[in-house]
């Protein structure tokens, strides 16, 4: 014999004969065997597919989520970039009208200004031709009225009436040349 089987059977069989209590009889043996041949069996046809089934369903539901989440997020920073991108339009053309507005106001002030100066013109300008007309107007009147006083006092001092009107004429013009020369040349001097 070899020292391999004088162990073995020196292990399953004690000095005097005796079967080791440890180890199992032979029939429980192959009984064992066999349940646990068909338990693994019915695990393995059974059980393990579902068990793998419930796992590759919760893999594909976790990854779909993340990869859903993942969309999401993705999909929320382009809108948000989008409408980061439309705000900033937006201001921009707010800046734009704002900068228009302030343009088209200069131009309308600008535009009423031009038209009150040209009132302010057209006011002083009719001013002046009534102040020019109210002017001829009281020197005709002047003229007139030194003419008479100047007729009735040469009439006076000379002694003789000057009731004659050409005369009279011819008189007070001469008197309002006289006088216009005389202010004409103290003026200038």
């Amino acid at each position: 014999m070899s020292a391999t089987t004088e162990i073995v059977t020196t292990f399953l069989a004690s000095e005097d004969g005796e079967v080791n209590p440890l180890l199992p009889h032979t029939s429980e043996l192959i009984v064992g065997l066999v349940a646990f041949a068909l338990l693994f069996w019915f695990l393995a046809k059974f059980v393990y597919p579902r068990f793998e089934a419930t796992f590759t369903e919760r893999s594909e539901a976790i990854e779909g989520g993340i990869k859903r989440a993942e969309e999401a997020q993705a999909e929320a920073k382009a809108t948000l970039e989008q409408y980061r991108a439309q705000l900033a339009d937006a201001r921009a053309e707010a800046g734009r009208i704002r900068e228009e507005a302030r343009a088209e106001g200069a131009r309308i002030v600008e535009e009423m200004r031009a038209e009150a100066q040209e009132q302010a013109a057209r006011i002083v300008e009719r001013g002046e031709e009534q102040l020019a007309a109210e002017r001829q107007r009281l020197v005709t009147e002047i003229r007139a009225d030194i003419g008479r006083i100047a007729v009735d006092l040469a009439g006076r001092i000379v002694g003789e009436s000057l009731e004659n009107e050409a005369r009279q004429n011819g008189t007070v013009e001469r008197f309002l040349n006289d006088l216009d020369s005389t202010t004409t040349s103290g003026g200038r001097s």
